[in-house]
Order: structure tokens, then sequence, then C-alpha cells
């Protein structure tokens, strides 16, 4: 389902932006707060819980009688089930449903709450160069929860006027597929070896074309 999909990732972006803060914040205790076994237990905590969640809608959803078709105009969301089932119990999950709101508004206000304290501390730092740096370091981060919120607000809080399956279809890949993909390129691309790699690949497939 895409909103345990969401939550999945908006677990692990939480995560990671609890590693900046430590990083900037707290940087002495970093080791402490965040070794290999820590990131470890926040991690499989992340994948657990949203597992869980999942469990739960999947088990819930799969038991409703439809009886308004069985055909969906774009992923398979909760919502866009909950249209085809006829019988009252969808509000068993549609309770569902407002538990992993309040998740997800949970990842969102620890979000903004450890940004608001980054750059606090960043501001603080008296060197320019120290100040360039520490953005750098969140700046990967930002652009993913950026688009990953703002496309996903959109998407489900858009005026029904300008709703199409097509505009549907394309906000559903932006918020749930290109953020998780873009993680592993955006994150990677820090490290100095993988950056030269890709930039002298850039450049052959340049000079051969």
């Amino acid at each position: 389902m895409e909103i345990q999909e969401n939550y999945a990732e908006l677990s692990l972006l939480t995560v990671m932006c609890y590693d900046r803060y430590v990083s900037i914040c707290k940087p002495l205790h970093y080791g402490i707060l965040l070794g290999s076994r820590a990131c470890a237990h926040m991690a499989a905590a992340a994948w657990a819980s949203a597992f869980l969640n999942a469990l739960m809608h999947t088990a819930n959803t799969f038991s409703l009688p439809l009886c308004h078709g069985n055909a969906l105009g774009q992923f398979c969301e909760i919502p866009q089930i909950l249209k085809l089932s006829c019988s009252h119990s969808n509000l068993k999950e549609l309770w569902l449903i407002a538990v992993s709101s309040c998740l997800v508004l949970g990842c969102f206000v620890f979000i903004v709450f450890s940004y608001v304290q980054i750059f606090r501390a960043v501001l603080r730092i008296p060197s320019e160069q120290g100040r360039h740096k520490a953005f750098s370091t969140c700046f990967p981060h930002l652009t993913v929860v950026f688009l990953f919120v703002s496309t996903a607000i959109f998407a489900h809080l858009k005026p029904s006027s300008i709703s199409s399956p097509a505009l549907d279809m394309a906000l559903s890949v932006l918020y749930s597929v290109v953020p998780p993909a873009l993680n592993p390129l955006i994150y990677s691309l820090r490290n100095k070896d993988l950056s030269a790699a890709v930039r002298r690949l850039m450049i052959g497939w340049y000079h051969k074309h």
C-alpha cells in the first residue's frame, strides 16, 4: 500500500535528520549517540514499524467487501479502495489511517524541530567555510524531504477541479518512487571518490558524443 511505503520513507528521512542533528549540534557525542549499533537499531525500528503498520492496513483492507467494482485509476491507495467498499467496517480502516497520519505528523514535527536547532547552531559558526560545510551536509537531505513532503501534500490536498488520472499518477510517482530512488545517489555523491568517478564518466560520455 502506498501510504505505508510513504511512512517507511518518512521514517528513514527522520532517522537521517537525527543523524544531521547530532553531527552538527552534538558533534562530540556523535560516536556515542550514533554508533553502528544505534544506526542499525534505528533503521530496524523504522522498517519494523512500517511493516507492522502495513500489515494492519492490508489485513483490514482485504477484509472489506467490494460492491462498486474492482478497478482503480492509480496506485493501490487505501482511500481509493475504501471508495469501492460497501461495508460499514471501513470505519476501522479510517481509524487506522488516522493513527498512521499521527505517526507521519510526529515524524514531520521532529524533522522541523531538528532543523530549527540545526540552523541555530550553524548560524553561530564563526567561519563562513564552516557554515558552508554544515549547510552542504544538510542540503541533500533537505532536498529529498522537500520533494517528498511537497508532492505528497499537493497530491492529497489539491483541488478536485484540477485533478486528473494523469496528474494523480505523476504525483504518486514523484512522492512514492523518486525520493527513495534518489536517496542512495544523493547521499553517495558526498563521497569524493564517487563524485570524481561520476565526473570522469560524464566527461568520457561527452567526448564520445
